[in-house]
């Protein structure tokens, strides 16, 4: 990379600039419209199932997308990918405000715009988490991805500003701003000159034109690698189990404390207000200090349980023991979060990057869609925090038997320099 060759002890570089400052644009646009369009779809419908049906929709194009998307930006411009979806999420957000506004919501014409708009938000994932190690200098990954992590848990704060104004203007309005802020972003990524090399060394692999044939046979070199990894497979495979789990916190948990408390979103906000805090904090921590490196392997090991038997058993408590339980999943998860993603990007070749990323997501998204419909239909027979327990259990039990039953083949991915 251009900016690596140029200053390669410096992160700040004007690449990573760009990328990190439309993050913050897009990232607290959605962030504001996300939350107020759950809230008024949980309102439209009273019903925890047919929320937890909006989201499995959502979910669901995110199972395939990524698959045939990371083998196409393998062999194709990430950044024109990132920009050009960024243009047309703008166009839809203002679409759909436009159709609010003039009182046109029903619940279907929602649950397309969420099946679109899961099928976007797949693509562009595995496109932005491909191409975003590319502006990252050597040795600045974890500092990298802590900035990343840091901007996410930040971007959160606009979920009481979105909450705020939901009650007071509507859902158009905060469309209408999050169309404004993905144009933003995408008008600044345009401005990012780093040279994707890995596209020329995919061209130099074969001569055959593009085909269906070319992008099958490319997919399954994907899972082929991610397979002969046995480090990365047993990460894949663990975080599908994690993101069972969340799946199944994402459906329960609003629906819980809007059902359980007076005003019960704003108790929400307060109990994972202090998740994000713990995030934030983690973030900043991160940023400055290293972790030791030969025990990364050891402190992911340990979060992985420690959280999932937090977010487990939180919602038996007071608020006030929630909120500093959910301080420590947030302080926990940013850990783990860090030491995950520095380790497997800076360890997968860029040239199969996109095919990882799209591997991964698929499996993390397929287990999200199950844990989202499973937990949906078990709230209809047993109490919602015992379903959040078991799932969370699980969560905990597969950390041991995975990631500890393949303690020497991750810890070659998790305890290096990056």
């Amino acid at each position: 990379m251009a900016g690596r060759e140029k200053n390669p002890n410096t992160l700040w570089t004007k690449d990573f600039t760009i990328i990190t400052l439309g993050s913050v644009v897009s990232m607290f646009g959605n962030a504001m419209s996300g939350f107020a369009l759950s809230l008024m779809v949980l309102d439209y419908t009273q019903s925890p199932l047919f929320f937890a049906i909006y989201v499995a929709i959502f979910t669901l194009p995110q199972i395939i997308m990524p698959i045939f998307s990371g083998a196409i930006l393998d062999r194709f411009s990430r950044k024109k990918t990132i920009y050009t979806l960024d243009f047309i999420s703008a166009g839809l957000y203002a679409l759909v405000a436009l159709l609010i506004w003039r009182g046109m919501f029903s619940f279907v014409l929602f649950a397309i715009y969420a099946f679109i708009l899961g099928s976007i938000n797949s693509i562009y994932m595995v496109a932005f988490e491909s191409f975003y190690p590319l502006l990252i200098t050597e040795g600045n990954y974890s500092k990298a991805y802590s900035i990343s992590s840091l901007l996410e848990t930040l971007s959160a704060v606009m979920v009481p500003v979105s909450t705020y104004f939901y009650n007071l203007v509507g859902i158009a309005p905060l469309l209408g701003v999050n169309a404004v802020c993905f144009f933003i972003a995408a008008v600044m990524e345009t401005r990012i000159g780093a040279e994707e090399k890995y596209i020329e060394k995919r061209k130099l692999e074969e001569d055959t034109p593009a085909s269906g044939k070319r992008l099958l046979r490319d997919i399954k070199e994907g899972f082929k690698y991610l397979l002969s990894e046995k480090g990365l497979l047993a990460v894949a495979v663990y975080f599908t189990f994690s993101s069972i789990a969340g799946g199944a916190s994402s459906v329960i948990t609003l629906p819980f404390f809007k059902g359980t408390f007076d005003n019960g979103e704003y108790i929400y906000m307060l109990v994972w207000g202090m998740a994000l805090v713990g995030r934030a904090v983690g973030g900043a921590v991160h940023y400055r200090i290293h972790l030791p490196v030969k025990a990364k392997y050891a402190i992911a090991l340990a979060v992985y349980i420690i959280i999932s038997l937090l977010e487990g058993f939180y919602l038996y408590t007071a608020i006030p023991l929630m909120m500093i339980m959910c301080f420590l999943t947030g302080l926990g998860g940013v850990t783990s979060y860090t030491i995950r993603i520095s380790s497997t990007q800076s360890y997968v070749p860029d040239e199969k990057k996109g095919r990882f990323n799209g591997a991964f997501n698929m499996l993390n998204t397929t287990g999200a869609f199950a844990g989202e419909l499973l937990a949906g239909a078990l709230t209809t027979v047993i109490p919602v925090r015992g379903v959040l327990t078991c799932f969370m259990v699980m969560n905990a039990v597969a950390a041991v038997a995975i990631i500890g039953g393949s303690r020497k083949s991750v810890s070659a991915i998790y305890n290096r320099d990056q």
